[in-house]
């Protein structure tokens, strides 16, 4: 290693199950809105690829459904056949630049439409979203059968794409964790009612994941260390399931919390930036609720403050509870607070955010070019990718005036 390198347990090899990554960072699964028609593409091919020369251990593609009743975006992958070709390219390319990729797995459950899912949305019980906004049905017993083999099916064709992990989405309000979470489990039958019960589902998942995994493919899962609301899931039972998930033998845990549909910013902390996410909606299809964003935005979203490691000190209660390996995310932006993460027991790192700034991040922590990232927090590439394909504001060139008087804004205050 050349002298100028930086000398740190950030870059130190990790294992993750039967994976071993050549540092501690992965690049988190956050949502990149490239996968247009529900296939991979140009764009998610190069940002990947980019991410992986820039020096990460591991990058994670975001939110692949594991079946269309799971779709909530047009720009989102749709685990199926036909795409494992073009997967292939992606992970060979990374393999080249000497990292692993992942791939996480999941299911929206009520967070979509119709329009795009095919069918009338469904979760762990029925009723109306108004996040969405939409009407959604309570899932069957035979449908959960089947969803269950979903996910089976999706690692398998993982392995054949190439990937070396795989990263269940059982948190943020999502399928999995709409059953975990007392907020949207209103079950009387064996999958409600009781934790035991609310986890079942989330049990079924993971045995049928482990099984396909086999030895080769390492299995990680992303939870709610609490759901960020006074109905939704707390703190005891959180870690009951992470103590679930550790005896069913996934390989790690990633530590998150908030959800969507209720308390979106407690998962990626700060301010939702409303110009820019009404700015950038669907006028053709999503007019009337364009113009509820822009004029009760603040509310239906409030903010949520951003400190560097907001979730450390949650995090260090699942540390002490659990004995297999953690994954830490949460406002990792310097080496500093990298090493501290590591130093209380973590065993890797995941971060967004610094990464859709400067795809090259970790290498220059590593050579000591930089000590933190240049991300302000201004939450721009949040309020975009809901619509467009995920791009930090300093990659615009014409951003409009209004966008960038919010993004200046933000910046001042984080």
């Amino acid at each position: 290693m050349p002298d100028n390198f930086i000398h740190s347990p950030i870059f130190t090899p990790v294992k993750i199950g039967p994976v071993t990554l050549r540092n501690r960072v992965i690049r988190s699964a956050a949502f990149e809105n490239m996968a247009y028609g529900n296939k991979p593409s140009r764009d998610l091919y190069d940002y990947h690829v980019a991410v992986a020369r820039g020096g990460v251990g591991m990058t994670t593609l975001a939110y692949a459904s594991v079946s269309r009743s799971g779709l909530s975006f047009d720009g989102q992958l749709w685990m199926r056949p036909e795409i494992v070709p073009e997967l292939r390219r992606i992970t060979d390319a990374v393999h080249e630049a000497g990292a692993k990729c992942s791939i996480q797995l999941g299911h929206c459950g009520n967070m979509t439409h119709r329009a795009t899912c095919g069918c009338m949305p469904v979760g762990a019980s029925g009723g109306f979203n108004l996040y969405s906004p939409t009407f959604m049905r309570r899932l069957r017993r035979d449908e959960i059968d089947c969803l269950v083999e979903d996910f089976g099916k999706a690692v398998d064709l993982a392995r054949q794409a190439g990937f070396d992990c795989v990263e269940i989405h059982a948190g943020h309000g999502y399928l999995i964790s709409q059953f975990l979470s007392p907020y949207t489990n209103h079950r009387h039958d064996e999958y409600g009612g009781s934790l035991e019960n609310r986890m079942r589902f989330m049990r079924r998942v993971i045995g049928c994941v482990m099984e396909h995994a086999g030895n080769d493919m390492g299995v990680l899962v992303k939870m709610n260390m609490h759901d960020g609301f006074r109905r939704g899931m707390q703190r005891k039972e959180c870690l009951e399931v992470a103590r679930e998930l550790e005896r069913l033998g996934v390989h790690a845990i990633v530590l998150s919390a908030g959800f969507v549909s209720k308390a979106p910013m407690e998962v990626m902390r700060g301010a939702m930036p409303i110009k820019t996410l009404a700015h950038y909606m669907d006028m053709r299809r999503f007019w009337w609720l364009k113009a509820m964003v822009r004029l009760f935005g603040h509310k239906i979203i409030p903010t949520v403050p951003y400190r560097d490691g907001y979730f450390l000190e949650d995090a260090k209660e699942f540390r002490a509870a659990v004995k297999l390996p953690l994954v830490y995310v949460g406002g990792l932006t310097s080496r500093k607070i990298m090493e501290e993460v590591l130093d209380s027991g973590f065993d890797a790192l995941q971060m967004a955010r610094a990464l859709v700034r400067d795809t090259s991040f970790v290498n220059k922590l590593h050579t000591g070019e930089v000590e933190r990232s240049e991300c302000g927090h201004s939450n721009y590439c949040i309020g975009r990718m809901y619509t467009l394909e995920m791009k930090c504001h300093s990659c615009i060139s014409n951003l409009p005036d209004n966008l960038s008087r919010e993004v200046e804004s933000a910046e001042k205050r984080w």
